[in-house]
């Protein structure tokens, strides 16, 4: 056998060796639920994390479905994903259900967030109170005139009903009543954002990530503005995972991250409240 060939098999050898070992250091990461999480914060990170482990030798493989919190909390009850992203804690039911199936539904709070109230940027109200919003999203007042003195008809957009928002939203600001037969639901932030900017009689409500959308504007609720601790709407953010098993180590690896300071740190820098 001549040099060449000799040369040849050696450098496909080497070749097929990387790849295998390349193979053998890739890992997956299945992450489903909340929009509010999953549409920039999380991605976010996950770009972030996939980096740092590259330098290491790692390869990892994010998968990230952002379609509301029931879907996430469903997705750790079917051990369909490692982390079930939610804007609500789970329910009763839910957690019943989980047992059911050997599963301990166990939170990790990763961020803090305020459900802001946005208008059409045209409205002529700054601020709004809680009481007007139970009003506006109950369908109690259904005409601007009575609020903020300009006629016409109050078109409202919510979040749909598999969202942990909507839940926190309705549980918080009206007081466990129903939203208005009328309102609007939408399947994210970005698309409430949207649809408010194009209407001049829009409200709606989003999370703080969203705020920078062009035509639109946050109104303060009872003079205090969503990224404060005292704000009426603010609440936790979760990573929900199967408590009575084991967490995989880069799923781990990758927690530890969101948590630490530079995970923080791109919480902070998409709109979101740290826990730090």
């Amino acid at each position: 056998m001549n040099l060449s060939r000799i040369l040849k098999k050696s450098t496909l050898a080497a070749v097929s060796l990387a790849l295998v070992t390349l193979a053998a250091a890739a890992e997956k990461i299945v992450i489903k639920g909340s929009d509010t999480l999953g549409a920039k914060m999380v991605p976010q990170l996950a770009e972030e994390f996939k980096a740092i482990k590259a330098k290491q030798g790692v390869e990892v493989i994010f998968e990230i479905a952002a379609e509301g919190s029931s879907t996430g909390v469903a997705a750790v009850i079917d051990s369909t994903a490692d982390l079930g992203m939610s804007s609500r804690e789970a329910k009763k039911t839910e957690e019943s259900k989980a047992l059911l199936k050997g599963v301990k539904m166990a939170p990790i709070e990763v961020a803090k967030d305020g459900i802001a109230l946005i208008a059409n940027a045209k409205n002529p109200m700054d601020s709004i109170t809680s009481r007007e919003v139970e009003k506006i999203f109950t369908g109690d007042v259904e005409n601007w005139s009575s609020i903020n003195g300009v006629s016409g008809d109050i078109s409202i957009y919510t979040r749909n009903t598999s969202s942990g928002t909507y839940a926190v939203f309705q549980q918080m600001a009206l007081r466990k009543r129903d939203y208005a037969p009328a309102s609007q639901k939408m399947a994210g932030n970005e698309q409430i954002a949207s649809e408010v900017a194009k209407n001049p009689n829009g409200i709606g409500y989003v999370g703080l990530a969203y705020l920078g959308t062009p035509g639109i504007k946050t109104l303060p609720v009872d003079g205090i503005t969503p990224e404060k601790a005292s704000y009426p709407f603010a609440r936790p953010l979760y990573y929900y995972y199967n408590g009575n098993a084991e967490m995989r180590p880069i799923v781990k690896e990758f927690v530890d991250f969101c948590l630490s300071k530079e995970g923080q740190k791109i919480v902070k820098d998409v709109h979101f409240i740290s826990i730090l």
